[in-house]
């Protein structure tokens, strides 16, 4: 019914905007009548009407045709290229053996740079003998066509065969370590970044020649190294040692009734009691940024791990080291005492980041298999030649 009202009034509407209309036309004192039927007009509007939609649809059809044309060129395209490329690793070992040889020994060059970097130590040597199968594919057809390259056609495959299995290996301890920062209550991309978005120096290019690009595979390597070690450092930041040998905790995070007005407030560290003189050790490894008296806390120690976190000692009776000093993980702070806002012997220990106080307990409570990672971690870190990158340690 809806529908035949609508037709109803659609031909309603081309009947007003189309009537009968005569014209008149004046010559040498005559008067001509010319009448345009309503039927005329609507044919040539009709008309018009069709010849505009067909140019649409033959316009769309040949859009689509030009686009189904472009698809099939660029997979042509890159087809060629793939073809090219082999063609043209073939004419560059056909041409010069001893330039594939530089390249190898650059290439091997950038394997043990990365290696002892991110590892510690000189990579271990390849097998000899590599089995057909591991070879890529244009190693066998280099080697069947120049049997004077195959040698350096082998060392080729091994050494892009030793890359992937570095960057199998660094991505698990990346994805060991995001996990382990997880388990402290943290984001571990968020704190990556914050060890990363500071960077510079000179240029200096690793190749001597005009190609300063990585080989792909050297490429995923050094990104995959990149990021294992960013996350590493991350995590060997997180405070995780004790403050105390002492076990008594008298106030935890949060919200309490404060000790002096009996008012609510909120407790932003965990409270640990004990004897005069107690040793205060560094939860992390990290940076003095102040020791002394501050306000509310007596005499504190804070120090700065990197990534936007510090721990802060506070109510201390003696203080031991200095600011701007650097110390490592289990270092003795000072001893514990009652300065400061305080009713009695205790230390207070606070975990912050990026200036908010956050709960402490996780960081106290890490288990076993995080601290297994954070230790096979430090270890890399500390291993003899490896380059340390702007993180402090832990």
């Amino acid at each position: 019914m809806h529908r035949n009202n609508t037709k109803q009034g659609l031909k309603a509407r081309l009947d007003h905007m189309f009537t009968d209309r005569e014209f008149f036309m004046r010559s040498h004192g005559q008067v001509r009548f010319l009448t345009i039927s309503a039927t005329l007009q609507k044919r040539v509007f009709y008309s018009v009407a069709a010849a505009l939609a067909f140019w649409l649809i033959v316009t769309l059809a040949m859009m689509v045709n030009q686009l189904t044309v472009s698809e099939e060129r660029m997979a042509l395209a890159q087809k060629e290229a793939a073809v090219n490329s082999t063609e043209n690793r073939v004419a560059t070992y056909k041409q010069s053996i001893e330039g594939v040889a530089a390249e190898l020994k650059q290439r091997q060059d950038v394997l043990d740079q990365m290696t002892e970097q991110f590892v510690g130590e000189p990579p271990a040597a390849s097998k000899q003998g590599q089995s057909d199968e591991e070879l890529s594919e244009n190693t066998r057809k280099i080697s069947a066509a120049f049997p004077e390259a195959a040698h350096l056609a082998q060392i080729e495959a091994r050494q892009i065969l030793f890359a992937r299995r570095l960057t199998s290996a660094a991505i698990q301890r990346t994805e060991q370590a995001a996990e382990a920062i997880r388990k402290f209550g943290l984001n571990p991309d968020k704190l990556a970044k914050n060890s990363t978005d500071a960077m510079g120096g000179p240029l200096i290019p690793f190749f001597r020649g005009k190609d300063q690009h990585l080989h792909p595979t050297l490429e995923r390597l050094n990104l995959a190294l990149q990021r294992m070690d960013a996350l590493e450092r991350t995590l060997i930041a997180i405070p995780s040692g004790k403050p105390s040998s002492t076990g008594m905790i008298t106030s935890s995070y949060g919200y309490r009734r404060d000790p002096f007005t009996g008012g609510g407030a909120m407790h932003s560290g965990i409270d640990f009691k004990g004897p005069k003189g107690q040793p205060i050790l560094a939860a992390a490894g990290g940076r003095v940024t102040h020791a002394g008296w501050k306000s509310g806390y007596g005499k504190a120690v804070e120090i700065t791990h990197g990534n936007g976190l510090m721990t802060r000692y506070a109510h201390l009776s003696r203080i031991d080291v200095a600011a701007g000093q650097r110390i490592e993980q289990g270092i003795q702070l000072g001893a514990m005492g009652s300065t400061g806002r305080s009713t009695g012997t205790h230390l207070h220990f606070e975990v912050r980041l990026n200036g908010r106080a956050i709960n402490p307990r996780p960081f106290l409570e890490a288990n076993t298999d995080v601290l297994k990672v954070k230790a096979i971690a430090r270890q890399r870190t500390k291993a003899p030649g490896h380059t340390q990158s702007g993180t402090s340690r832990g």
